[in-house]
C-alpha cells in the first residue's frame, strides 16, 4: 500500500494532522492546475480551497483506488468548468504596454497560456495536465475517463492548433 492509503484511513478516523499533511502534499499541484484554468490568482485559490472542501466532504464514502491526486484533479476540473459557466464576465487587469523587443516573435509564458486558453476545453485540458502538471498520458486518460488513443489524438490536435495560434511552423 502507498502513503495515500494510510493517510486516507487516518483522515477517515478524524485525524486532523493527517488532513493537514494531505493538504500540504497536494495543495501546490492543485493550485497550479487551477491557475492554468483560471487566470485570476484569487479565484484559483478559492477553487483550490473548494476542491479540498469537497474532497473532505465526500471522504466518508471515498474508496481508495490509487492515485488520489487524480480524484482531486477531477474535482478541480469540474469546479473550473462551473466557474466559467457561472461567470458572465471576468474582469481582467490591463497589461502595461511592452516596448519593442527583438525577441517578440518567441512566445513567452503569457502567450502560451493565452493560446492554451483559446483551445477548446477538451484540448486545453489535455495540454494543461500533460505539459503544466507533468501527468502521463495514461493517467490523463484515467482522470478524464476516456481512452488513451483519444488522449493522444487530442494532444496531437492541440499541438497543431497551438502552432497556429502561436504562429510557429515547428515545435511544441
Amino acid at each position: 500500500m502507498d502513503k495515500d492509503f494510510f493517510l486516507i484511513q487516518k483522515m477517515k478516523s478524524g485525524d486532523e494532522e493527517a488532513m493537514e499533511c494531505f493538504v500540504q502534499q497536494y495543495y501546490p499541484v492543485i493550485l497550479k492546475y487551477c491557475r492554468y484554468h483560471i487566470q485570476d490568482r484569487e479565484y484559483a485559490k478559492d477553487i483550490t480551497q473548494e476542491t479540498f472542501e469537497r474532497f473532505f466532504g465526500r471522504l466518508p464514502e471515498y474508496r481508495y483506488m490509487g492515485k488520489t491526486v487524480n480524484y482531486l484533479y477531477v474535482i478541480a476540473g469540474n469546479l473550473c468548468k462551473s466557474f466559467y459557466q457561472k461567470k458572465t464576465e471576468l474582469v481582467m487587469e490591463e497589461l502595461p504596454e511592452q516596448e519593442e523587443n527583438p525577441m517578440e516573435e518567441i512566445p513567452n509564458q503569457l502567450d502560451v497560456e493565452t493560446a492554451v486558453g483559446r483551445l477548446p476545453d477538451e484540448l486545453s485540458e489535455v495540454v494543461i495536465l500533460y505539459y503544466f502538471q507533468g501527468i502521463k498520458l495514461k493517467e490523463i486518460a484515467q482522470i478524464l475517463q476516456i481512452g488513451l488513443p483519444l488522449v493522444k489524438y487530442r494532444m496531437k490536435k492541440a499541438k497543431k492548433q497551438l502552432r497556429t495560434l502561436l504562429g510557429e511552423e515547428e515545435g511544441i
